[in-house]
């Protein structure tokens, strides 16, 4: 069993079974309240799935892109609860859960006729009138999207010329999708592949910084 937690967009959890049923998903859209929700979430998430915490094997943290406040929430709760189990963390970088919804989605339903050969961009919210986006085309041997590019920022009011440039389709996203973040581990795990970063793609230092060393006063 996987359980999947990000919280670069708004909170979501998921449980997965290693062939990629996903047992349970849940999620909360509020982008500042990720610390008040993730253990309720966790905790609704694996009754939802009828497994226990000595169930779960892996968990799949998001790493962003995200905000630094709250991404961060979701790391730390990925690690504390792969901690307190003894089970190893995942990274996957956010973008890529929604990539392989999207790639998955156009498979099953035809919505793009050359959907594997098309270069499109998952697009979320940055705030301050950026936008972070990262390129993808089609899916790899193993079912993992490819990422060409990224992640980055680019002006609100720059990002479709960037994007026309790079010959991508836009394709926003205001979710994360848990229960994919979790499939895109279980498929790494079974390709003995590391497909996302160490540490979290804030893109952006934190606002609150360690105050500098007081002045010193002469004599």
């Amino acid at each position: 069993m996987i359980l999947g937690i990000d919280t670069s967009l708004g909170s979501a959890v998921a449980v997965v079974e290693p062939d990629g049923v996903v047992r349970s998903q849940v999620e909360s859209a509020d982008p500042r309240g990720h610390a008040e929700v993730i253990g309720t979430l966790i905790e609704r998430a694996l009754a939802e799935a009828s497994v226990s915490p000595s169930d779960v094997t892996h968990v799949a943290a998001g790493m962003g892109p995200g905000p630094f406040t709250g991404l961060r929430v979701g790391i730390a709760a990925a690690r504390t609860f792969a901690l307190g189990r003894g089970v190893p963390v995942v990274p996957v970088a956010s973008h890529d859960a929604v990539a392989l919804e999207l790639l998955i989605h156009d498979a099953l339903t035809g919505g793009y006729e050359d959907a594997g050969d098309e270069t499109f961009a998952v697009v979320t919210d940055a705030r301050r009138r950026e936008f972070a986006y990262t390129l993808y085309r089609g899916l790899d041997e193993d079912g993992l999207p490819v990422r060409v590019t990224g992640p980055a920022l680019a002006p609100r009011d720059d990002l479709d010329g960037v994007l026309a440039n790079a010959g991508a389709a836009r394709r926003d996203a205001d979710r994360i999708p848990a229960g994919m973040l979790a499939l895109a581990a279980a498929r790494a795990l079974a390709a003995g592949r590391t497909i996302g970063p160490a540490d979290a793609l804030y893109l952006r230092s934190p606002d609150v910084t360690l105050p500098h060393a007081p002045k010193r006063v002469g004599s």
